[in-house]
């Protein structure tokens, strides 16, 4: 479960910020498509353009761990659909250079961040950035350092900043999905544990889930893309074949070097 919801978030702050620009659209897009090296320059150009923007150095950092992702062949749609014993496993051989430069861009997402919102608490590419730093984090720990404890806490951590960026920008639909998906994957566990849960604060609605992430399947931005992903994904945990294969068709035109994509179209058609 930890590392299901985990990579829900792997782009949970990648959204509307008022910064973004050609080069920033450009390298989500290359890296949905799993062109790695295109997006680290698009990325590096915005953060030349806007050195100040945590939002670049922070984008950088999920291209180096989506790029271990994808060599590890960690991002396998039909393992976080089907397999029922996500909390386990042995740590994963990392890229130590890759790492390197994941944790240097987030040091500095984080310096970038907290200065600015100390001028401007509503400052949004900020906010997005730290919301960012903690899902690529929680990422990073659960599934390939399985510090499973450790991941959950900064999930924690990342839908506290999402509600406040909703506050301050609620047409922000891409921010959505980090809630969403949240309330999602939470309702499949015990009634005991979801009554727990809730009394702590933390979402466990599943309808309330798929609301929010069909919300930025329809009206998101950066998210758009990975929203159809999530629910394509609860599709298949839900028997509804013919729902996901509509979803993943689209996926798979839109970026044809995906090959995530492209295999599990493959297998549902």
């Amino acid at each position: 479960m930890m590392r299901y919801l985990a990579l829900s978030l792997a782009f949970a702050a990648a959204c509307c910020s008022q910064s973004s620009n050609g080069a920033l659209q450009a390298g989500y897009q290359h890296m949905y498509n799993c062109q790695f090296a295109a997006a680290h320059r698009d990325f590096a150009q915005f953060q030349k353009k806007y050195p100040d923007d945590p939002m670049g150095p922070v984008s950088d950092a999920a291209d180096y761990l989506f790029t271990e992702f994808a060599r590890l062949k960690i991002l396998r749609a039909d393992f976080l659909s089907k397999n029922k014993s996500l909390l386990q496993g042995k740590k994963v051989a990392s890229d130590p250079k890759n790492v390197k430069q994941f944790q240097a861009d987030l040091k500095r997402t984080k310096a970038l961040a907290d200065k600015a919102l100390r001028k401007s608490p509503g400052d949004e590419s900020a906010l997005l950035a730290r919301v960012m730093r903690f899902t690529l984090d929680a990422d990073y720990d659960a599934l390939i350092e399985k510090k499973y404890g450790k991941a959950f806490a900064e999930i924690k951590a990342a839908t506290r900043n999402a509600r406040v960026l909703l506050s301050k920008h609620p047409d922000c639909m891409d921010a959505k999905l980090a809630i969403g998906f949240e309330n999602y994957i939470l309702s499949y566990k015990s009634a005991p544990v979801r009554w727990f849960l809730n009394v702590r604060g933390t979402g466990t609605s599943r309808n309330k889930g798929i609301r929010d992430m069909r919300a930025t399947a329809e009206k998101g931005n950066y998210l758009k893309p990975y929203a159809k992903v999530l629910l394509a994904l609860a599709a298949l945990r839900d028997g509804k074949r013919k729902e996901a294969r509509k979803m993943l068709a689209q996926l798979a035109a839109a970026y044809p070097q995906n090959v995530l994509f492209q295999s599990e179209l493959k297998k549902l058609t």
